[in-house]
């Protein structure tokens, strides 16, 4: 039976079933929990994903900043907190990019740096790219991912190209507040080198131990801090537009405050941008440059800001909108580690899918030696961001998220029985999104394509293609057949 024809309640669901505003108050007891612990919440959000006015609202409870069972005033608790590790976050920010120029003999100048007139910074960044991206460190070093590359096409599974050209990382700058913190920890942090987990649900203290004190952990060194930030900054500026219609108040943004945005976190060489993209880039860098401090043994890796545009253009205060990222993050992250521990695994249950599906395919990627699925890995550290519209992103991060949710809270098999709904929860819905965009294109892959380098050409070419409730239905479809198979045999 072909993909896409098997019988199942995710193929004949209707699409109206987005979460409206009118039913999210509805979920609410008079104390502000919600109901039966968020199980209608969540099967609402898998049905048919949220509605745009509501959407900064839902998603801290699908990323788990909020808990499903929490009070309204557990919630404000929480958001207070927030607010102030946040902040502290944002101080130490500022002072390590201080202590850096400072010790690098660099002047400030209009609320940017100059470099020294004998420092080259695209050398300086180079430099640093090979440093960072050394599979020869010692555990202790920290560092788990290629800081400026990510997988996005070529002629080999090897070959891995950068969105940042050197002469691009001369717009960096640094940030010139002079707001102060404690010392600075200039302290190694170590990988802990365990094996890769999706299920593992890392909370705040696990990524970063110290933050449940409220003290940011450690970044290794300022030298890698100010490594991050270049990178972040040309990614921030690059960041395209189309997030604007799902955001009026940023995207109407006065120049006069776009520009004190940038300037409070050092972003200069900006004249060329409208004022939105300026405002969009800052706040981008202030959230990038305090998570690279949150997890300092992921920092920042090119990618990152692709996966939190769409949380910034949402969510319209920054400090929410961090720890949206990290909640996030927490499944995310695995996709930056340099020992790409994570990214295997994924690729490997990809394959597998595709191999328990459709045999005849199966067997043809073999015979190209493209059966390890190498040609989606930009699919799976992106997670689809870069082959679907911005709607279509969250339509299928939303219901993704509502599958780590019902996961994360212990919703078993069971639960979704009793409410027709037969595909159980999965961390790897995303997953099985990548094995069925690749089984909708099994035919010409099978009587075109002869050569890994096609099949690769194709899955990138595959941008404003995808009708994403038509690839959510076929996920669903397979994860209701495959499910259990897929998970006793890894």
């Amino acid at each position: 039976m072909l993909l896409g024809h098997l019988k199942s309640p995710w193929s004949r669901r209707k699409r109206k079933n987005t979460l409206l505003p009118r039913q999210w108050r509805t979920l609410f007891t008079i104390e502000g929990r919600l109901r039966d612990g968020g199980l209608k919440f969540l099967k609402k959000v898998r049905s048919g994903g949220i509605h745009p006015n509501i959407r900064a609202e839902v998603w801290p409870y699908l990323l788990g900043v909020y808990d499903l069972k929490s009070s309204k005033e557990e919630r404000d608790a929480i958001r207070t907190q927030n607010r102030k590790e946040y902040e502290k976050l944002r101080r130490q920010c500022r002072r390590l990019l201080k202590q850096y120029h400072r010790s690098s003999g660099s002047r400030q100048f209009s609320g940017g740096f100059i470099q020294n007139e004998h420092s080259s910074s695209s050398e300086e960044v180079e430099s640093a790219r090979e440093s960072l991206s050394s599979c020869e460190r010692s555990p202790d070093d920290g560092i788990m991912d290629d800081s400026t590359s990510i997988y996005l096409e070529g002629d080999s599974r090897s070959r891995r190209i950068t969105n940042a050209d050197d002469s691009a990382l001369n717009t960096d700058s640094s940030d010139t507040d002079s707001s102060e913190d404690a010392e600075v920890n200039r302290a190694s942090s170590a990988s802990d080198g365990r094996e890769y987990d999706e299920s593992d649900v890392l909370t705040k203290g696990e990524i970063s131990p110290s933050l449940n004190n409220g003290i940011p952990s450690p970044v290794r060194n300022t030298e890698d801090f100010s490594t991050w930030q270049r990178i972040i900054r040309v990614d921030a500026v690059r960041a395209n537009c189309e997030w604007i219609p799902y955001s009026y108040s940023q995207a109407t943004v006065s120049a006069t405050r776009a520009c004190r945005s940038a300037e409070a976190v050092g972003l200069g060489d900006y004249d060329n941008l409208e004022p939105y993209r300026i405002f969009h880039a800052a706040r981008l860098v202030a959230i990038l440059e305090a998570y690279a401090l949150y997890d300092p043994e992921i920092g920042y890796c090119q990618g990152m800001s692709d996966l939190l545009s769409p949380i910034v253009a949402i969510i319209t205060e920054d400090h929410e909108a961090f720890w949206c990222f990290v909640g996030f993050m927490r499944k995310a992250r695995h996709n930056f580690r340099l020992d790409e521990v994570g990214i295997r695994r994924q690729l490997k249950t990809v394959s597998r899918i595709i191999k328990f599906k459709d045999s005849h395919l199966y067997r043809h990627l073999q015979k190209l030696q493209a059966d390890d699925c190498f040609f989606v890995y930009r699919m799976v550290v992106v997670l689809f961001r870069r082959e679907l519209t911005f709607e279509q992103t969250m339509c299928l991060w939303e219901v993704m998220w509502a599958d780590q949710a019902a996961v994360r809270i212990g919703v078993g098999k069971s639960a979704w029985s009793r409410m027709r709904q037969r595909a159980p929860p999965t961390n790897d819905l995303l997953l099985y999104a990548i094995a069925a965009s690749v089984l909708q294109r099994r035919k010409l892959i099978i009587e075109k394509y002869n050569s890994m380098d096609e099949i690769l050409r194709e899955c990138t070419s595959m941008e404003g293609q995808l009708d994403v409730w038509k690839l959510l239905d076929d996920a669903h479809d397979l994860v209701v057949t495959l499910h259990n198979k897929i998970e006793s045999s890894l």
